[in-house]
């Protein structure tokens, strides 16, 4: 469950995107990450406790089987949802988001209209199904494609999302050395959440990257 802090400033935006206003929120922390990035201090732990494995067969893999960009009322899909949380300034049409700013953390750009953000999936849908999600429900792998309680969607620049397809931190991390502590605790937390498996490659770059914490 989304902690009461989350759910009510959800609340409050969406009243706010219902007026038609503008929203002035504040995208990140100090360590450069979101709102929607947790902070896992037991990542080393977690990390240890998941399953290491190969990578699994493509076979059968299709990004339809992975339905995202769900409803959230109010003609607003999860898309808007992570516009809305980690922009701000933002502005609306209806629920449309049509200006703002963004810091996308993942490259230290800051990205002055939505058309230049990407929604990123911490653990990409493709890796997820090289991890476990094979064998999930399409409705399974819908909860986990619009997951808003674990630290999986992100508004980040198009440049860094399209650089980063369905890469694992071994052959991929973020250009800004500054975000890999929390990168690193991000993917842990959603892996260890939905119980996906790691290579051994994968989790010696996630122990690096925690190394800079």
């Amino acid at each position: 469950m989304a902690p009461r802090s989350s759910v009510l400033a959800a609340l409050v935006l969406t009243l706010i995107a219902a007026s038609g206003c503008e929203v002035s929120t504040t995208g990140t922390g100090d360590s450069g990450a979101p709102s929607g990035s947790g902070s896992d201090k037991n990542a080393t732990t977690a990390l240890d406790s998941l399953t290491i494995a190969d990578a699994r067969s493509m076979r059968g893999y299709n990004r339809e089987k992975f339905p995202h960009w769900r409803d959230a009322g109010e003609n607003c899909d999860v898309r808007d949802t992570v516009l809305k949380r980690d922009g701000d300034k933002v502005k609306f049409s209806g629920c449309n988001v049509v200006a703002g700013s963004w810091d996308s953390w993942y490259d230290g750009k800051v990205l002055n209209t939505p058309t230049q953000v990407d929604i990123d999936h911490m653990v990409p849908l493709a890796n997820a199904w090289r991890s476990g999600a094979d064998v999930w429900t399409d409705d399974e792998r819908g909860d986990f494609a619009n997951d808003l309680d674990r630290p999986q969607l992100f508004a980040v620049s198009a440049a860094s999302n399209r650089s980063k397809g369905d890469q694992d931190p071994s052959t991929w991390k973020p250009p800004a050395e500054n975000a890999w502590c929390v990168y690193a605790q991000d993917w842990i937390e959603v892996k260890s959440y939905w119980k996906l498996t790691v290579t051994k490659k994968e989790k010696e770059a996630l122990t690096e990257m925690l190394g800079t914490c």
